[in-house]
């Protein structure tokens, strides 16, 4: 079985039923679409509601769960009450895929259900604690079962017409906080709308990264769009003060995907 929605249907109706972590990102989406398409009814998609994750993000999770009919609910998880998580150490993504999965277990109990996170082939040399935290709870990765790729995704996507096959990764606003400094929901707000603001000035493409406590913000934007943000400096410096930041620096490396990540080697183990 070569076509990836035809093994990833396959391994969905392998389940009595399933949960799954759906964000609205690509993975999820694609997700969430085949567990409806495998299992009808005895898929629920399940969005984790807190600060990390961005306003935008929600409501285009909520718009593709109506537009698909999918059976979609929204829990809210509890990490940033953690201290764990809110310390910001190496292993934050466990607390919060922890904290994820204490709301979606009584939901997948009551359905006799397998609870399923979008992870793909491509997720799992990178640095995801999360995926230990996974891994301890017999969470199921049918993506990664069915050998699915990002590509894979995005391409299954496009055949599907689903919106998402092109949407870039948006992963959740804690991320965009360096290791060591605390999250709050103060800086993960400032955040939020720190990026809003830069999408309105025409950068779609784009990260903040807050440094110094959440004072100062490095801008990532695609290397052939930092030319442009050099033109655009006043109106970015102004939109980026505007979102609560004090400083506002602009990354000439470009925009990269888990940058934050370099700070890794200078943390303890």
């Amino acid at each position: 079985m070569s076509d990836p929605v035809e093994r990833l249907t396959a391994r969905l109706r392998e389940e009595e039923a399933v949960v799954v972590a759906y964000s609205g990102g690509a993975d999820s989406a694609l997700l969430a679409f085949a567990a409806r398409r495998a299992l009808g009814t005895r898929a629920l998609a399940v969005t984790a509601v807190s600060p990390s994750l961005a306003a935008s993000e929600r409501s285009a999770a909520r718009a593709f769960a109506r537009e698909h009919g999918l059976a979609h609910v929204e829990v809210c998880t509890d990490e940033i009450e953690r201290p764990e998580y809110t310390a910001n150490g190496r292993d934050r993504c466990y607390h919060c895929k922890s904290a994820l999965f204490d709301a979606l277990t009584p939901l997948a109990t009551a359905m006799g259900a397998a609870v399923a996170l979008g992870t793909n082939l491509d997720d799992l040399g990178d640095h995801r604690p999360g995926q230990r935290a996974a891994a301890e709870r017999g969470v199921i990765t049918p993506m990664v079962d069915a050998g699915l790729t990002k590509a894979d995704v995005r391409a299954a996507s496009r055949e599907l017409g689903l919106v998402t096959a092109e949407k870039p990764a948006a992963p959740c606003l804690a991320s965009r906080v360096s290791y060591g400094d605390p999250v709050t929901t103060e800086v993960l707000a400032r955040i939020e709308a720190a990026e809003a603001a830069l999408r309105d000035l025409g950068f779609p493409v784009c990260r903040v990264r807050a440094h110094a406590g959440g004072t100062l913000a490095r801008i990532e934007v695609p290397r052939e769009e930092i030319l442009r943000a050099g033109e655009e400096r006043e109106r970015i410096d102004a939109a980026v003060r505007g979102a609560g930041f004090t400083f506002c620096s602009l990354d000439l490396s470009g925009f990269a995907s888990g940058r934050l990540n370099a700070l890794l080697p200078l943390l303890p183990s």
